[in-house]
């Protein structure tokens, strides 16, 4: 669409209209200059029916107070102090891998990351029940790209298979939560997220009510753990198809760290690791769509927009757009380097989202899949199986359709 018909598209989703953004300007202006004229859109609000009242579907004063009483909680001081504990957890996992093995790279990442969730803001071991949380976060995510349907209240009511497994995804994960929640309260005074979120309190004094706990606390967890899975699995896709970035990749990381582990502090070093990561980030964005419901008629580009209407923008195909990216299609991080990347307009890359509703997580999120590159990529090259399919799968991340198998070589 923004081939063919520009930087506004408008089109019909079911009942609904919808319009296409796909411009800087344009996507400045829904999530910067108007936010005030836009709410999230319908998929996330049926979210709901999982995540509750969450930071990621909250909308207005709730909004605002959330977000202010947890801001502080990833502060980069404060988010610094988890950086030993992602490592180990980094580490636990490679002492499972062996040389010349064939691993799923997408399944190794999300027990990864969930691991990471679970020791550092949760200060829980979850790898007992790795498995069976996983496959409740998997249906989990399968139900909120259905929740984008048109008519999908209608679906929900009748007895089929999809939203018997809705329910029975939020009962699991309700039932993870709440375990969580009861043992941090019999062990006040920890330094986790979740603990920092009971002791939290508003300019009232008043501490955050038990169910808008779980409401955040089941946001962390979904979101926490699988955009930066899917962001390594392309990351680790990416570096096999393009030996000579991974070459300098390694290079930098032996030359910085040896053979000790990667800690907070040496990630300013990481110059080139960091723009493969953005690159990454640019080609494969975990948040590929946004979608916003315009609360008042608006004029963006020159069109009418309105009221009751959806906006879509999308970092994936802005992303891609050869106005803004050179070779857009291309693999490179060096487009992140220097001039270059002073040179390129807001919010022509734009990952995280931006504006009020940027993503609160982003400092933390940037900050593991550093070192979860760091600690994996000093010791094995990763090479795609022949056999393997290479294709997306656009739910509300963005997905490997078909896995990522990967040959496990060690470097040292």
């Amino acid at each position: 669409m923004a081939a063919e018909f520009g930087d506004v598209t408008r089109f019909r989703w079911g009942p609904r209209h919808e319009f296409l953004l796909n411009h800087p300007d344009l996507i400045e202006q829904v999530l910067v200059t108007q936010q005030r004229s836009f709410m999230k859109g319908q998929a996330l609000q049926e979210t709901k029916r999982i995540l509750g009242e969450g930071l990621l579907t909250s909308e207005g004063a709730l909004h605002l107070r959330q977000r202010r009483l947890m801001q502080p909680l990833f502060h980069r001081r404060r988010i610094a102090q988890y950086a030993g504990n992602i490592v180990e957890c980094s580490e636990r996992l490679q002492a499972c891998w062996h040389d010349g093995e064939i691993r799923d790279l997408h399944d190794e990442m999300t027990r990864l990351t969930l691991a990471v969730v679970g020791r550092v803001l949760f200060a829980a071991d979850l790898e007992g029940e790795a498995a069976e949380v996983g496959s409740a976060l998997t249906d989990a995510m399968e139900s909120l790209q259905r929740f984008m349907l048109p008519f999908y209240g209608a679906l929900e009511r009748l007895p089929l298979p999809g939203p018997r497994r809705v329910r029975a995804s939020r009962r699991r994960l309700d039932l993870t939560i709440y375990r969580l929640v009861a043992e941090r309260r019999a062990n006040p005074g920890g330094d986790d997220l979740l603990s920092l979120l009971l002791e939290a309190r508003d300019e009232h004094g008043e501490p955050m009510p038990e169910a808008q706990i779980r409401d955040e606390a089941m946001t962390i967890f979904l979101a926490g753990h699988e955009t930066t899975a899917v962001t390594l699995t392309w990351t680790w896709m990416l570096l096999a198809r393009h030996p000579t970035v991974e070459k300098r990749l390694h290079e930098e990381l032996d030359a910085a760290l040896g053979t000790r582990p990667p800690t907070m502090d040496d990630l300013g070093q990481l110059t080139y690791m960091d723009t493969v990561l953005r690159e990454a980030l640019r080609l494969y964005p975990p948040a590929w769509l946004i979608g916003r419901r315009a609360l008042v008629d608006v004029e963006l580009g020159g069109y009418l927009v309105p009221a009751g209407s959806v906006v879509i923008l999308s970092p994936w195909v802005t992303h891609r757009d050869a106005r803004f990216f050179r070779e857009p299609l291309r693999f490179d991080p060096e487009r992140w380097s220097g001039k270059a990347e002073g040179a390129r307009q807001g919010f022509s890359y734009f990952p995280f989202g931006g504006g009020i509703r940027r993503c609160i997580g982003e400092s933390f999120a940037l900050m593991e899949a550093k070192l979860l590159l760091a600690s994996i990529a000093q010791r094995w090259r990763l090479r795609l199986d022949p056999a393997q399919r290479i294709d997306v799968l656009p739910r509300i991340t963005l997905r490997p359709r078909y896995g990522m198998q990967m040959r496990l070589d060690a470097r040292r």
